[in-house]
């Protein structure tokens, strides 16, 4: 299951940090525990993962950092969406609604004698 765990979230973490901030702003340790919250404590999100995600999506312009301190006054950055990270999102989630949609109607439809169609 692991396996299966990272080979899914490779292709969905800048997804789910993008909707992570879309709402408000939020530093790593936010967004790792919302992704956590969200997901029924399916995903978790290493640090290793989480830290490269958030500097490729800055890099790209698709959220912006500012620092600010944390609730218990520490030092954090914090991101927020941009435009451009907000039209990411739509569109990333429109098409991975989409395929997902597709794999459970694949997963529920009854599968016939597939030997008898030759």
């Amino acid at each position: 299951m692991a396996d299966i765990q990272q080979q899914i979230l490779r292709g969905t973490l800048d997804l789910l940090v993008l909707k992570a901030v879309s709402g408000e702003p939020a530093h790593g340790y936010q967004i790792a525990r919302w992704i956590e919250r969200a997901t029924d404590r399916t995903l978790s999100i290493e640090d290793g993962s989480l830290y490269p995600a958030l500097y490729r999506l800055e890099e790209q312009r698709l959220i912006k950092p500012d620092w600010r301190l944390t609730e218990d006054r520490r030092r954090a950055k914090y991101y927020a969406l941009t435009a451009s990270g907000r039209k990411r999102l739509r569109d990333e989630a429109a098409s991975w609604t989409m395929y997902a949609r597709a794999i459970f109607n694949a997963l529920a439809a009854p599968v016939p004698a597939l030997a008898n169609q030759a």
